[in-house]
């Protein structure tokens, strides 16, 4: 029986890694992979997901209006879904995907964020909170060796950003993943992180 997975760590936690590899492993198996992204992950151009690490394939860019049974009923044989960046897709979206592992026997694998950089859940992560079959954290460190939480924003003065937009895009220039106690101790402090 197929199941709706959300895997989830914080920023540099290899999840767009693990997603690579995961689409690796289903087609050395001879398994058709259906990779997506959203259209908000546009840091590696329209159709790429590309890792930090350097591992990258095609995949298929999904906008907030798409309906992705739509798309799905258009695909050739599909054994599995993949979905990076899965924090981005809307709840809708999220019902959408969790109705092709009920009604078509598909496994969906999501990989993404759980909070952004207020530790504030994203709506796509929110959903899957309620609707995944399983939930796996994917876990990596902050720089005092405790397990990271948070996606801490940084400025380009070097101080951890508290107030903005939701979705601001980047990488290692941007973001810092670190403890909860590093993190409010940095806001407290006001201290420069870079």
């Amino acid at each position: 029986m197929a199941k709706l997975y959300f895997k989830y760590g914080a920023m540099g936690s290899s999840k767009t890694a693990q997603a690579l590899i995961t689409k690796y492993n289903y087609e050395e198996n001879g398994m058709r992979v259906w990779l997506i992204k959203p259209s908000a992950d546009n840091r590696d151009g329209a159709i790429i997901l590309r890792s930090r690490v350097g591992l990258e394939a095609p995949a298929e860019v999904i906008a907030p209006e798409t309906d992705i049974r739509e798309l799905f009923a258009r695909q050739e044989k599909t054994d599995v879904i993949i979905v990076d960046e899965c924090q981005f897709m809307t709840p809708e979206q999220i019902d959408q995907l969790r109705e092709i592992v009920d009604a078509e026997n598909v496994p969906v694998l999501c990989f993404g964020l759980r909070t952004d950089f207020r530790s504030t859940l994203f709506p796509g992560s929110r959903r899957l909170f309620e609707v995944a079959d399983t939930i796996t954290e994917i876990k990596t460190i902050c720089d005092c060796g405790a397990k990271a939480t948070t996606n801490a924003r940084v400025g380009e003065d070097g101080y951890i950003v508290t107030e903005g937009a939701q979705i601001l895009m980047g990488g290692n220039d941007r973001y810092i993943a670190m403890c909860h106690k590093c993190w409010m101790r940095n806001i407290r402090e006001h201290r420069k992180v870079r």
